[in-house]
């Protein structure tokens, strides 16, 4: 009964199971359901906070994995990521915890539905590659298409060759308003740089998500008072960042996409 009640619901706690079970007149602890769960492979875990799919998100997701499956990983070397977050002054978003199996935390059950736009906060706007981090940039909370323009002349091709991206490199960005707005693909064009086409409403598969959580984790780690101070830590925080582990973090995303496409296939 516990494992069949947490495989339909992984948001059943185990106060709720005492209570089922009580109710059906077996008394057991807490600490007897999380043993009969651990042996069956399940562990309470976060659940992970994904964007809100339609059906047509999730096959042009599907479509782009497929597409990809059998690039070369030279192919994504020579890819600059990029992304725009927004990272408050005081603590992170709270957390749910679900009860779920190894390697199954993007399963629709294990997740939590989240739309964009949500103490102060700063908006970012930063880069890396598989070579190490790019630039990393305080921009506007309300940023127009001609605010992510200026920033781009700015920094993006500054962080190419800091980055020393091999000629025909290849420039990503998500389908956010002012990055598909008509002057920025223009600008775009004008610059002659290539851009990845990529699929609405899809941040799992952009590596840089997993930069952004690991900078997070340690912005808050230190606490900042302020809005000065949580500025100055990111960006200490960001330079942290090893070449390793950009390398590390996009490799296996892709591996983890590979995975998707072929078990939805």
């Amino acid at each position: 009964m516990i494992t069949r009640t947490v495989s339909k619901n992984p948001r059943t706690t185990r106060g709720d199971l005492v209570n089922d079970l009580q109710r059906a007149g077996t008394k057991v602890t807490k600490a007897t359901i999380s043993n009969t769960l651990h042996r069956q492979g399940l562990k309470s875990c976060s659940a992970r906070r994904v964007s809100l799919l339609k059906p047509v998100h999730v096959q042009a997701c599907l479509k782009f994995a497929r597409e990809h499956l059998d690039d070369p990983e030279e192919d994504w070397e020579n890819v600059i990521w990029s992304d725009e977050t927004k990272i408050e002054l005081f603590g992170k978003n709270s957390t749910r915890r679900v009860w779920r199996r190894k390697n199954a935390e993007l399963h629709p059950k294990n997740t939590i539905p989240t739309v964009k736009h949500g103490g102060g906060n700063i908006m970012l706007w930063g880069c890396f590659s598989a070579k190490g981090p790019g630039r990393l940039i305080r921009g506007k909370e309300r940023m127009n298409g001609a605010m992510y323009r200026e920033i781009l002349s700015d920094n993006l091709l500054p962080s190419a060759r800091a980055l020393k991206m091999k000629r025909g490199w290849v420039f990503q960005h998500d389908n956010d308003p002012k990055h598909t707005a008509r002057a920025t693909k223009e600008w775009l064009r004008k610059k002659h740089f290539k851009v990845l086409e990529w699929p609405s409403q899809s941040p799992d598969l952009n590596p840089i998500e997993n930069l952004w959580r690991e900078l997070k984790v340690c912005v808050a780690q230190r606490q900042p008072q302020n809005i000065t101070a949580l500025e100055e830590i990111c960006m200490e925080e960001w330079a942290k960042i090893p070449a390793t582990n950009e390398r590390y973090i996009f490799l296996c995303l892709f591996k983890e996409e590979e995975g998707r496409a072929g078990t939805t296939s």
